[in-house]
């Protein structure tokens, strides 16, 4: 991805968050400058990989596969005394048709929340022993209600909404065309991407950089 690119996702994902009166932790703001003047006291914010997280996911084609991401908070697997907290939570901000490929997680159980702005569609599948998607029905719960539902049903969260996701669990979203960008939280255990993201297809979590620009903000690997 271009940095050019990156610099004005952040900017359009700050603007969408802001017109929605949502507001995102101080470090969200910080320049590459400011990142320079700060010390040990911001090891939670680097070693928890909180912070900008853009991703094209190795397709080459954002708009069409991509994912916005702001980590808000996030503890560590085992890394102390990082590793006291267990939990962490995400802002995404997901276009029309825009596909996060799907995958499942060993270790992290995922509450993902419809916010604000478009509908948000999220396809799940049961994993076969061999890593394939699975043809059996599957068992959701919508918001605290137990669903059974059959391989690859595509489940319709409106703005107040959530579906719990459970580790081995196949899963793939985007917004739903004609109602807007939605704007997303997730709420899970501690996430560690390096490690507990599965992917069907996708080329790879995190994107080659081109710097055809100076970055305005630094992405969550960048500290």
């Amino acid at each position: 991805m271009k940095r050019s690119k990156i610099n004005v996702l952040i900017e359009d994902a700050k603007e969408l968050l802001h017109r929605h009166g949502m507001r995102l932790p101080p470090f969200a703001y910080w320049s590459p400058a400011d990142w320079k003047t700060k010390g040990p006291e911001c090891d939670g914010i680097r070693m928890c990989g909180l912070g900008w997280d853009i991703t094209d996911f190795g397709s080459g084609d954002f708009e069409r596969i991509g994912l916005v991401v702001f980590t808000v908070r996030n503890g560590h697997k085992s890394l102390a005394p990082f590793n006291t907290k267990t939990y962490c939570e995400k802002t995404l901000v997901v276009r029309e048709n825009q596909r996060t490929p799907m995958h499942y997680h060993v270790f992290k159980q995922e509450d993902i929340i419809c916010r604000a702005g478009g509908n948000l569609v999220c396809q799940v599948y049961p994993r076969t022993k061999d890593g394939k998607l699975g043809e059996s029905d599957v068992e959701v719960s919508l918001d605290g209600v137990a669903h059974r539902v059959k391989a690859g049903t595509e489940l319709l969260l409106h703005p107040g909404e959530s579906i719990t996701l459970v580790p081995y669990l196949y899963h793939e979203f985007w917004a739903e065309p004609g109602t807007g960008t939605s704007i997303v939280g997730e709420v899970s255990k501690v996430n560690d991407d390096a490690t507990d993201n599965f992917f069907l297809n996708a080329g790879g979590r995190f994107p080659k950089i081109e710097e055809d620009a100076p970055p305005r903000h630094l992405l969550c690997t960048e500290y």
